[in-house]
């Protein structure tokens, strides 16, 4: 996991920027239609490695995560005349990678457990928009210095892999790849206030384990 990754985690993003890959994804839509192959593999160079993260954390090995991407591009081949434009092209895409996932039988259910509370962070040590009021010992001094130690990567890996599979996907669509709450909720078929759930715990235990690891020292 590299700095940006974790810095992604860390820190959430307090609003969705259009990036120029994303408004050049229209274009290469449009130029698809009309049969052009570099167009197919110029979708396949933006978006491959985030299907191929998100397909890994809802099968059970990168195996199987490949044989979904692979599946769902072709899917994207045989149904691109039928895309309508209604959401993003990255929503649409996302949308039938998480079908496909689905339909492998591997797929956890996609719900809050009642019993899926663990501990979390204090609530009222966040803003509304999710960021720390308060941050972590030594968070100021130290941070970037101890971000660029594989040490507190490979910490937040390991939590990342802890996460029950539903607060894993929120969080990597959301703080990873960008989606707003809107896209995660038509990407996963969840409630708003359901994504909004998943998100505070997987944040708040992604942030329990960097000031644990942070302060232990």
């Amino acid at each position: 996991m590299h700095l940006g990754l974790i810095a992604a985690i860390v820190l959430p993003r307090r609003g969705r920027r259009r990036t120029p890959s994303e408004d050049a994804d229209g274009e290469l839509v449009a130029r698809l239609r009309a049969g052009e192959e570099q167009a197919f593999l110029a979708l396949v160079e933006r978006h491959n490695a985030s299907m191929l993260r998100i397909a890994g954390s809802l099968v059970s090995s990168s195996a199987i995560a490949e044989e979904v991407v692979q599946d769902t591009w072709l899917a994207v081949l045989r149904g691109i005349d039928g895309f309508a434009g209604r959401s993003a092209f990255r929503t649409w895409l996302l949308r039938i990678l998480v079908n496909r996932a689905t339909s492998t039988g591997m797929r956890e259910r996609r719900s809050v457990a009642v019993g899926d509370a663990g501990p979390v962070v204090d609530r009222a040590r966040f803003d509304a928009s999710g960021a720390w009021m308060s941050p972590p010992q030594h968070w100021v001094e130290e941070a970037e210095e101890r971000m660029l130690a594989q040490g507190l990567a490979q910490q937040i890996h390991a939590a990342l892999g802890e996460l029950p599979a539903l607060q894993r996907e929120v969080v990597l669509l959301r703080d990873v790849d960008g989606l707003s709450g809107a896209e995660v909720c038509e990407v996963l078929e969840i409630s708003e206030a359901n994504q909004r759930v998943l998100l505070h715990r997987g944040r708040s235990r992604l942030r329990q384990a960097l000031e644990d690891e942070l302060g232990g020292s």
